[in-house]
């Protein structure tokens, strides 16, 4: 085919983007479903990405949501629409806060108790560290062949930036109420006793992890195979009991069907915004800023607003801030 001459348009076009998270209230989307089926008994996906921290993803143009928040506002309308029978955690999260991790479970553990439905927590890439917390609360735990699961630990990021800004000339004058107020401080180097009392506060936290995670799958405390922070394939952590299931994400929903009693007619839906895609079970809701930042670089262990302290994270490297 040819083409001869110029191509022009006329005329104005308009583009719009929100430079706050002005999002509508969520709603229920079919995935699977026929029109007639979308108002009876249905099960709802609910998709749990990324870092689980209770902060919102700010930046410019950001549609980034508070993770915890988010989770919750999914599980309140779950709670209110009796139509939904059987819940699958899709999840694909490395982890994240302490207590965040532990408020999602403990939401998980209100709505179960409140609608009496079954929950099947199913893991895509990665179910580690507080996401795996999280799963440990469903009823059944099932897992793709490939993934990262486990990750029973906790991990605090501190950094020793003392001798980096003597280079730049630059000398800490903290003027403090209380010896240990500055704990963990990056601007100085750490004193053995002060490390002792975060390691206490981290065995304390791991510890709790352990205990939730024993006390829901029945598995041996006195065990390291699990307990000591590794990840395992989703076919070790079946070996040895973290996982029920090994199979995919549409094997998790037929498992929930079946624990529900529904029928193989029953609908999948979604929980989504207005601008949020759900064409598929895969579709993912927005959680990252369109820009990060106006002035990009940030340096471990000064910012310490964004990111909790402790953390229930599988962390290989260290993370961007």
């Amino acid at each position: 085919m040819q083409m001869a001459g110029e191509m022009k348009m006329s005329g104005d076009v308009q583009t719009s983007m929100r430079t706050d998270n002005t999002a509508s209230r969520l709603a229920s989307v079919p995935v699977y479903a026929n029109a007639e089926n979308c108002q009876k008994s249905r099960i709802c996906v609910v998709d749990v990405d990324g870092l689980l921290i209770n902060k919102s993803m700010s930046g410019f143009g950001s549609m980034g949501e508070n993770p915890v928040a988010l989770f919750r506002e999914k599980l309140d309308c779950i709670a209110t629409d009796n139509s939904v029978r059987a819940v699958v955690l899709r999840i694909n999260s490395s982890g994240g806060g302490v207590t965040a991790s532990d408020m999602m479970a403990r939401d998980l553990e209100q709505l179960v108790t409140q609608r009496q439905i079954p929950v099947v927590a199913c893991l895509m890439d990665v179910g580690a560290g507080g996401a795996y917390y999280l799963a440990a609360g469903a009823d059944e735990v099932a897992a793709h062949p490939t993934p990262l699961v486990g990750g029973v630990g906790v991990i605090l990021n501190l950094f020793n930036l003392e001798d980096m800004m003597g280079q730049f000339g630059v000398s800490p004058l903290p003027i403090k109420g209380g010896d240990s107020i500055d704990l963990g401080s990056s601007l100085r180097a750490m004193e053995e006793p002060e490390r002792r009392v975060l390691q206490d506060i981290a065995d304390q936290f791991h510890h709790r992890f352990i205990d939730r995670v024993q006390s829901r799958r029945k598995l041996d405390a006195s065990s390291d195979n699990w307990s000591d922070g590794r990840v395992l394939t989703g076919i070790q952590a079946k070996s040895i009991g973290l996982v029920d299931h090994i199979g995919y994400l549409d094997d998790a929903v037929v498992r929930a069907r079946q624990l529900a009693g529904l029928p193989e007619s029953a609908p999948v839906v979604m929980l989504r915004r207005d601008n949020d895609r759900a064409y598929t079970m895969l579709d993912m809701t927005p959680n990252s800023p369109t820009m990060s930042s106006v002035i990009p670089l940030k340096v471990p262990g000064l910012d310490r607003s964004l990111l909790p302290t402790y953390l229930y994270l599988w962390q290989p490297e260290p993370l961007p801030q």
